[in-house]
């Protein structure tokens, strides 16, 4: 089974990249983050006719998170629980009725953008959240993931360029901490586990030829369950995409899990 990440930077605006990707590659659950949409005005019947399933949980003109697929998806939720005034769109999970059930969980984290201030404080709140969620998750012990845009930059070979983000909030010590301790509540980097070559990167500017130059970074990321972890038999970077024909400043990421 294939399982990927793609923050598309608007379904408008990627109305043909995105339909291109997938006929292509043929993913078998997609986390889509930014589709910039509400959920009325999402072209679902476009991806429905390709042999999806859709779910998504909108909010006009930013954010947005969806998923894609081919199998049932049943008990979604729709937000990232622990705060009930956050409306922000940015987590959505199911459960994937493959032949071998996974809970997917697709998510957007918060840029966090000047740091410090409002924003930072509530990039840190949201992973805190998200901790708790997927310390609830772990304890049923049934197989999951967490795919998305993180906003994080790991570690420093997964900027082409660290030295010019030591003040952004993507790599600042409290952000890159708050990653590990999601990690180290059991969870597996799926990329990483695959790939431990410097110079792999999910997202570049577009600005200052940053594609052009390959000054990019890898914060699109799956981090799967110790049971998820034991199937993955694949992972990579579809950086290609960035090439093509109006693309998204980010590309797909994927993992392969025994079926």
């Amino acid at each position: 089974m294939r399982i990927a990440t793609f923050n598309i930077n608007g379904i408008k605006a990627r109305i043909e990249a995105l339909p291109r990707w997938l006929d292509a590659e043929k993913p078998d659950v997609v986390c889509l983050q930014e589709i910039k949409s509400v959920d009325e005005a999402f072209p679902r019947t476009l991806f429905e006719d390709m042999g999806y399933v859709v779910e998504t949980h909108g909010q006009k003109g930013f954010n947005g998170v969806a998923i894609l697929s081919r199998f049932p998806l049943e008990d979604v939720v729709r937000g990232l629980p622990g705060d009930d005034s956050d409306e922000q769109a940015r987590w959505i999970e199911a459960t994937v009725m493959a032949p071998r059930p996974i809970r997917v969980c697709g998510l957007y984290l918060p840029n966090g953008n000047p740091a410090p201030g409002p924003k930072y404080e509530y990039k840190l709140a949201w992973m805190a959240r998200m901790e708790a969620r997927v310390a609830d998750l772990l304890a049923g012990e049934e197989p999951f993931l967490c795919a998305g845009d993180y906003n994080v930059i790991p570690q420093r070979e997964d900027a082409a360029k660290p030295d010019l983000w030591t003040e952004d909030a993507l790599f600042l010590p409290q952000t890159r901490s708050a990653f590990r301790r999601l990690v180290n509540l059991g969870l597996t980097d799926a990329f990483r586990a695959r790939n431990q070559a410097p110079g792999q990167y999910s997202f570049w500017d577009y600005q200052a030829g940053a594609w052009e130059r390959n000054n990019g970074i890898r914060i699109d990321h799956l981090l799967l369950s110790p049971q998820a972890a034991d199937r993955l038999t694949g992972a990579g970077i579809d950086k290609a995409v960035r090439a093509g024909d109006k693309p998204s400043d980010h590309v797909p990421v994927w993992i392969t899990l025994d079926a």
